[in-house]
This record gives structure tokens, sequence and C-alpha cells, in this order.
């Protein structure tokens, strides 16, 4: 017999880590009480099976590791330090109390990876498994916040990491990839079962004077749009300086498909920075020590909307996930 509601909600709490200083009442109470400096950045979003993740591909614990990651990384790009999140679990109700602890052990895994407070929620009953989470982040007086709306021409627009892990990763759970070596697989799969939030690259590329930054959520083609909007200027991105993940020339079918699964794919969570040129070798210095490597993929110029520039000539259409349309759609 399932446990009863408040029952499952104290089994849930006992996973969670330990408060962090900034949190005077914890989850337990009608609300949660939180006493900080400094400005607050908070960010909502959700994760649901069918949509974002299948149940049976990727087990409970992943379901939790993901879905705080991704809000972590809408943080890590503003450049603000996590402080707290707040998650709903909305679930069928034939759903087992183990699969449901099964994503409160994912979500504490990363809640204690980066030190965070999993401060309160709710769980619910739903004809779709679905977690949404609200993470709040700061940023202490005098320290910068990045918005996507400060890119200028002249700016060198560059990437953190690697790209088109994830969408490869969605390749392998269908079946794709055959002749890819075990461990550029398992790598590749933990781009989804496990993304990471680059928190340390966002805090590090802040100060270093990114002028805009997003996190590569919708795919490069358009997120990369989204700063083209909001900062009043056109991008022009050269797709073969675009670091690949290993082993995804071999699950898109070569060189060409690779470069277009990884400008299209989403949910990879690495950061799209503007930097002024004189600032780069600062900022790819601060990317290193963070971690990760920064890569210059193209620059920022008068105009509007995003060129991504084929190797030896021509252009691909911008594209990215449309929530509304269920699919891939241009985003010029």
């Amino acid at each position: 017999m399932p446990a009863g509601e408040f029952d499952l909600i104290a089994a849930i709490q006992e996973r969670l880590p330990a408060q962090g200083e900034r949190v005077r009442l914890p989850s337990g109470d009608d609300a949660a009480v939180v006493e900080a400096d400094g400005r607050s950045v908070i960010s909502v979003d959700a994760i649901v099976d069918g949509v974002h993740f299948r149940l049976d591909d990727f087990g409970p614990q992943a379901v939790g590791r993901k879905a705080l990651a991704a809000g972590l990384s809408d943080l890590a790009a503003m450049g603000a330090m996590p402080g707290e999140a707040y998650v709903v679990v909305a679930s069928p109700p034939e759903f087992a109390d183990k699969a449901l602890l099964g994503i409160a052990d994912g979500l504490a895994e990363v809640a204690k990876r980066y030190g965070i407070t999993i401060a309160g929620g709710d769980l619910v009953s739903s004809p779709v498994l679905m977690v949404s989470v609200t993470a709040v982040g700061y940023g202490a007086t005098g320290s910068r916040l990045v918005t996507r709306a400060g890119a200028r021409a002249g700016d060198m627009i560059a990437v953190t990491g690697r790209l088109g892990g994830a969408a490869g990763a969605v390749a392998l759970m269908e079946g794709g990839g055959e002749s890819v070596r075990p461990e550029l697989r398992e790598a590749m799969l933990m781009r989804q079962l496990n993304p990471a939030g680059r928190v340390s690259e966002g805090l590090a590329l802040a100060p270093e004077g990114a002028t805009a930054m997003i996190d590569i959520s919708d795919g490069l083609g358009a997120d990369a749009g989204h700063i083209s909007r909001s900062s009043g200027c056109r991008l022009e991105i050269d797709l073969d300086r675009i670091p690949l993940v290993p082993g995804l020339n071999e699950v898109a079918g070569g060189d060409g498909p690779a470069i277009e699964l990884a400008a299209s794919g989403g949910e990879d969570y690495e950061l799209l920075a503007a930097i002024p040129p004189d600032r780069i070798p600062a900022a790819t210095e601060a990317v290193r020590r963070a971690g990760t490597e920064l890569t210059e993929i193209g620059y920022a110029t008068g105009g509007h909307g995003v060129a991504l520039k084929l190797p030896g000539g021509g252009e691909i259409q911008p594209r990215g996930f449309d929530h509304r349309r269920g699919s891939l759609s241009g985003s010029g």
C-alpha cells in the first residue's frame, strides 16, 4: 500500500541535505524563511515525462538530477550564486513511492554538489510526471549580474565546454550510434542523465567582462537568437569552430550532420557568452580555472538575427526546440 502524502513528504525531507546558512525556517512549515543580503535571482523551470525525458530511459534519480541542474543552469547564465530551490513533483496516482524517493535522491545529489538548500515545494497528483524547480540565486552587493541584453558589435562570441552531447544522448537512447566506443557512449549519456550546470563558469565569466550570457537549453541557434534580439545586434557564428563532444560524428553519421546536431540540439546547458576582445584571454583563463574550456566561435556585429555559417560557405537556419510547437522550429 502506498505511503500517505505526509509520510512520503517526511521521507523525502530526510533525504535532502542540511539547510544552508541563509535559511531560517526550512521545508515543513507553510513557507520557508530565508534571510539574505544583495539581489535575488529567481528562475522557474519544469521537465515533463514524454517531452524532456522518458522515465523508462532515465530512471527516477536521473529525472531529479536533470530537473535541478536545469534550474541551476539559468542562475549560472546570470552569473549568480545558487542559494535555494523549491520543487514541485506532480505524478500519476499509480506512481510508486520508491520512484518518488528516487527523484528525491537525484535532487539531493545535485543539491549537495552545488551546496544549495531545497527549502520547500509540493507533492501533487497529475496525469503525467512533471518536476518543476524554482531556483533562487544571489548577486552580492557590487557584483555583476549578466543578462541577455548587453552584447555589442565587436564582441566575441564564445561557448563553454562542448556541444551536441545531450542531442547525441537522445539518439543513443533511441538505438543509434552502435559504433561509438563504450566510454564515449557513457560520457554522452551522462549529458542527459547527469547534466552539469556551469555555475562556477558563470561566476567566473561575470567579473571578467561578459556583456551577455545565456545557457544553451533550447539549442545554439535558438539561444543565440535570444541574445541577438535582446541586445539588438547580429551574431555571426562559424560552425566549424564549435567544440563537439567526442563520438558525436559516429552518432550523427558524419561531420556535417554532427555540426548540425550540435547547432540545433538543446539541453547542453553550456554557456554562450558575448565578451569584448580584450577580455577574452582573462575570461578563458577564468573558465579554465573553473574546470572547463572556453572556445571562441564567432562575433557580434551590427544588424539583427543569427548567421550559422557552414565550413566552405553557406548557412543553416537557426533552430531550436519550441515548446508551443513541440518540435524544432526556425528562430531568425
